[in-house]
């Protein structure tokens, strides 16, 4: 399973801290490792087809009692239908192997499936499931008709009372008709009543066989769970139910474990060898809605991994966060009156107060406003995005304004650098977004979003890539970056984007930001109902 590497790397010096693996920057011995995992892909044609649509590999380099450097390949979930494969790390728990419990209990689970499927697809099932809805229909039918009935003999009574017609024999008809469709109304009913009869009865047995698989696929993941004993670097083991029990979700997701990165660590702290860098890169086409660039390297993912791998890097010297070390410029007024005030937030500023401790505009508007009155924060721009943003300085305003932004009469214009060329010189994007909830804080495409619209205008294509303008008619989270580089938007990401994107650009003037901007606000003045424009160029 260890691997050494085929050419010198000598000349490369170590890093002295281990990878933080949820947003990193590979180190070169992991980007030599992924070349060297991806020329063995290439060499097994069986594999073609399946990595082609698209999965994630991972690569652990590590240093063995000797001290010499070699690296282990992972990849996630299962390869060509199988656990085991003598170039990467085994699972953490093979669920599998033949015989072992789970496959025991995805066969009896299996078998409830093929009960459930016989009895909806009876003989007496389906003919008492049609003779429920015949009975149904008739029922209706017969109402509607012997109302339509009455209705017209209504009609003609009211023509005869008004012709002078004895009332005494009129009410009569009028109760004998009232009679008439309570009887039937009793028949329909009772009609219905025992085609639904036979029909429970039997929809009951299905039902309860339902409950019961429901139940055994609960009982049998957590018992799989149960049996991934994760160990980390002080040799501590702790199972995926005792580590996701405090998390917000209290049970592990399904495929927990099972990706590359626990795996790899896994297979170290097991033959004692020490973790010394890490990386995981995407092979293939990208996952429908998602966005992942073939070869592109990719952090851990949260919601499977996080509470996990945070475990197991307990014991290792691990870089910090670089999130956390980020010190941004102050934010610079671009205009100011009384009521509102609108700045340039500069690129690695959070707009509001965050678990990082990185500093915010939220931060920054308490420490200058200290008479400000409600929250000054209107709307939001993501931390890597720089441009303008607008403050409220007191709660009316601050309500009128975040109204403007909600029924969408706030004009906004980003400018961006895109990495690459993209075919048309304008155009609107409409897609549904919605959270990619094990991979926070990225967003997908998906028919249950929330529509999102975007309207764009290539300015110039400069040596690759494409100067562009940006004119959102709505405010999701991650819209333009998402628009940008999915391939149902503009299929080319942003560039210096960490999420969507591909890797930095030491040719840019600035290879660590995100070149995307807010550099035009229309409004109207919520006091002097006067329209204000106010535009702040983009550095790059």
């Amino acid at each position: 399973m260890l691997h050494r590497f085929s050419t010198d790397i000598s000349h490369i010096e170590r890093p002295k801290l281990f990878t933080w693996p949820f947003h990193y920057v590979p180190h070169e011995l992991s980007c030599l490792a992924a070349r060297e995992v991806q020329q063995y892909l290439g060499s097994h044609p069986e594999w073609r087809e399946e990595i082609a649509r698209g999965k994630m590999f991972g690569v652990l380099v590590v240093e063995d009692a000797r001290g010499e450097l070699g690296f282990l390949a992972a990849f996630s979930g299962n390869l060509n239908g199988r656990n085991h494969h003598d170039y990467f790390v085994p699972p953490i728990y093979d669920m599998l192997r033949p015989g072992d419990f789970f496959r025991r209990g995805e066969a009896e689970i299996s078998a409830i499936n093929r009960t459930i499927k016989e009895l909806e697809a009876s003989e007496e099932y389906q003919s008492a499931m049609v003779a429920l809805e015949r009975a149904r229909c008739d029922s209706e039918h017969a109402l509607s008709e012997l109302k339509a009935q009455l209705k017209e003999r209504k009609k003609q009574r009211d023509r005869r009372r008004a012709e002078g017609e004895s009332a005494e024999m009129l009410i009569l008809e009028s109760q004998r008709d009232n009679s008439e469709l309570q009887r039937l109304k009793r028949a329909m009913r009772d009609a219905v009543a025992e085609a639904l009869e036979r029909y429970d009865g039997l929809r009951a047995e299905v039902d309860a066989l339902k409950a019961e698989r429901q139940q055994r696929s609960s009982e049998l993941q957590m018992q799989l769970f149960a049996e991934f004993r994760i160990l980390n670097a002080r040799g501590q083991v702790r199972n995926l139910c005792e580590l996701f029990a405090p998390t917000p979700q209290l049970v592990p997701p399904a495929g927990a474990g099972e990706c590359a990165a626990p795996k790899l660590l896994q297979y170290a702290y097991l033959n004692h060898l020490r973790p010394v860098a890490m990386a995981e890169f995407w092979q293939g086409a990208s996952p429908r809605g998602e966005v992942r660039h073939h070869g592109a390297f990719y952090p851990a993912c949260n919601g499977k991994c996080k509470p996990i791998l945070t475990h197991m890097l307990e014991g290792l010297a691990i870089e910090p966060n670089p999130l956390t070390q980020i010190v941004p410029a102050e934010p610079r007024i671009l205009w100011e009156d009384s009521h509102i005030v609108l700045i340039d937030k500069p690129c690695g500023m959070l707009s509001v107060d965050g678990k990082s401790g990185v500093r915010s505009v939220e931060q920054w508007a308490r420490e200058r406003y200290a008479d400000a009155t409600g929250p000054m924060i209107v709307h939001r721009l993501d931390q890597s995005t720089s441009g303008i943003l607008l403050l409220a300085k007191d709660k009316a305003t601050h309500k009128a304004m975040q109204e403007q932004f909600v029924t969408r009469t706030v004009s906004k214009q980003y400018t961006a650098l895109l990495d690459g060329v993209i075919e048309h010189e304008s155009g609107r994007i409409d897609l549904c977004m919605k959270l990619d909830y094990d991979n926070r804080p990225r967003q997908m495409v998906a028919p249950d979003g929330k529509r999102s619209i975007t309207e764009y205008r290539v300015v110039a294509v400069e040596e690759g890539h494409t100067r562009i303008e940006f004119y959102p008619l709505t405010g999701r989270t991650h819209q333009l970056r998402l628009h940008s580089a999915h391939p149902e938007g503009l299929n080319t990401p942003i560039v210096g984007d960490d999420i969507y994107g591909h890797e930095q650009h030491a040719d840019l003037d600035d290879g660590h930001r995100l070149y995307l901007h807010a550099s035009r606000l229309e409004f109207t003045h919520p006091h002097t109902q006067e329209r204000i424009i106010v535009e702040c160029k983009a550095e790059f």
